[in-house]
């Protein structure tokens, strides 16, 4: 038996406005320019040298180095779609990337998971995954589904692992295509041709897209690279993210950190835009801090610079993978977790940015704890329904039943407070209490979610046939890597 998987939520806002005037957009850009021209990005992959060398950029082959010049990066980018779709299984779960709508999206691969029967923290493995993308599928304000956690019990083939899990777990958009060793990309391509059906609907309405890390400052991964290629030929959406972070592999400067990261990730847009004019790209830059007394990793910077990066990526006429993020630094649930997460879902409603959201992860986007993911997701409820603007005509003002209660009684037992009971969003993990009295913890009520999800939830499968065809293709790239 399956269950149906709810409709999704997207957060919307009337808050939202501009932060940067476009002077100030201008100049950011013409320092991401500048950086590509004069400073250059390292692209250890002798087909991206082959690529930027035959468009005219300026090429050091014994430093990997590309230059690239300011009209070459604006020709490029100029045939980047602004709009493009993301597709589910079905297509009431498509996410059309437009800037209309904000879809928010699980966090993305950490490598430990707190257990929910030991509550020992361990290595994640596939089985965590999958368990993962069934709960996220029954949680209306996810659209989009990362590898939460990664498959550690599967080696070198573990993104390809991932892909699956997700896959056969969900109705919903997966980010499938990451960095791989290059000869598996190609599984996970026809993975997704799998589940379209064909090559000519895949394109059309491609089930999975790829991320691709850039390293900071200012160079490309060898294999992320390789395998962007792969997958835009492919007609799988790619985004490239920029992670700088500042003190380290950043300056000491919100705006320096965000044209580094800028021009890592334009940098692998254009190569794209050069190899397949018009493939789809989009842009997602992280800017974080290292903590200068102990040289922790702070994702948590309070500027608003995930909001500037959106504007960022605007700019460029692609969409955003960014603008808000609610994972945690910290280590464990408790105050630091919820305001942090708390400060995200808030985020949301004053920046466009298509897809945002990071939900489900604490330390550092390193730690999966199964309560959190519920926790997270009833932050972003609250937040879109307190955020989303007031809809003045959708109330009475009830005068009458006012004046028929009259002073010092109640309106219990009034026919109208009866018939809008369910009007508003009440948190169920919200004022509980024991028979004692006391307050139940909404940690422990979101574990009993978490657990009821994983039990009575399940998404409408796969035909059989195509199940088969995705076990044979991830068989056959676990051959490939044993080579």
């Amino acid at each position: 038996m399956h269950s149906n998987t709810p409709e999704i939520v997207p957060f919307t806002s009337p808050f939202r406005k501009p932060l940067l005037t476009q002077q100030q957009i201008e100049k950011l850009k013409k320092g991401t320019l500048r950086l590509l021209e004069e400073v250059g990005i390292q692209f250890p992959s002798q087909k991206a040298l082959e690529i930027f060398a035959d468009h005219g950029a300026e090429i050091d082959m014994q430093k990997q180095r590309v230059r690239i010049p300011p009209d070459l990066v604006m020709k490029a980018m100029s045939s980047a779609p602004r709009s493009f779709l993301l597709a589910g299984r079905q297509e009431r779960f498509d996410l059309i990337l437009d800037g209309q709508s904000t879809y928010i999206c699980t966090a993305g691969t950490g490598v430990h998971v707190v257990d929910a029967e030991t509550r020992q923290k361990r290595a994640s493995k596939k089985t965590d995954l999958a368990q993962i993308a069934r709960v996220a599928d029954a949680l209306p304000m996810i659209g989009f589904l990362w590898s939460t956690v990664t498959s550690q019990d599967h080696g070198q083939s573990a993104p390809v692992h991932d892909c699956h899990a997700m896959l056969t777990n969900t109705l919903k958009h997966v980010r499938g295509g990451t960095t791989v060793n290059p000869k598996l990309a190609r599984y996970i391509v026809d993975m997704a041709t799998a589940v379209a059906g064909d090559e000519e609907t895949r394109r059309k309405r491609p089930p999975i897209n790829a991320n691709i890390c850039t390293i900071a400052p200012l160079a490309q991964d060898k294999h992320g690279i390789e395998c962007a290629l792969i997958y835009a030929e492919a007609g799988i959406p790619v985004s490239f993210m920029a992670m700088p972070t500042m003190f380290s592999t950043a300056p000491a400067s919100p705006l320096g950190a965000l044209v580094v990261g800028d021009a890592e990730v334009v940098s692998g847009m254009v190569l794209i835009q050069l190899a397949f004019p018009g493939a789809p790209v989009f842009h997602s830059l992280y800017v974080s801090i290292m903590e200068p007394r102990t040289g922790a990793y702070i994702s948590k910077v309070p500027l608003p610079l995930n909001i500037l990066a959106v504007e960022l990526a605007h700019s460029w006429k692609v969409p955003s993978l960014g603008g808000a993020r609610m994972g945690s630094d910290a280590g464990a649930i408790g105050w630091q977790s919820g305001m942090e997460a708390t400060m995200g879902a808030v985020n949301f409603a004053l920046t466009d940015g298509e897809i945002c959201g990071n939900i489900g992860l604490l330390g550092g986007a390193m730690i999966f704890c199964p309560e959190q993911l519920i926790l997270d997701h009833e932050i972003c409820l609250t937040a879109n329904e307190l955020m989303k603007g007031f809809d003045f005509e959708r109330y009475d003002l009830a005068l009458d039943v006012i004046q028929q209660v009259g002073p010092r009684n109640n309106f219990l037992t009034e026919e109208h407070t009866l018939n809008h009971f369910r009007d508003f969003h009440l948190s169920p993990l919200l004022n509980r209490k024991h028979r004692d009295g006391s307050p139940v913890d909404p940690s422990r009520l979101a574990m009993e979610e978490f657990k009821r999800l994983d039990v009575t939830h399940a998404p409408e499968p796969l035909a059989n046939e195509i199940v088969n065809e995705l076990d044979r293709i991830v068989t056959a790239a676990d051959r490939e890597i044993e080579k």
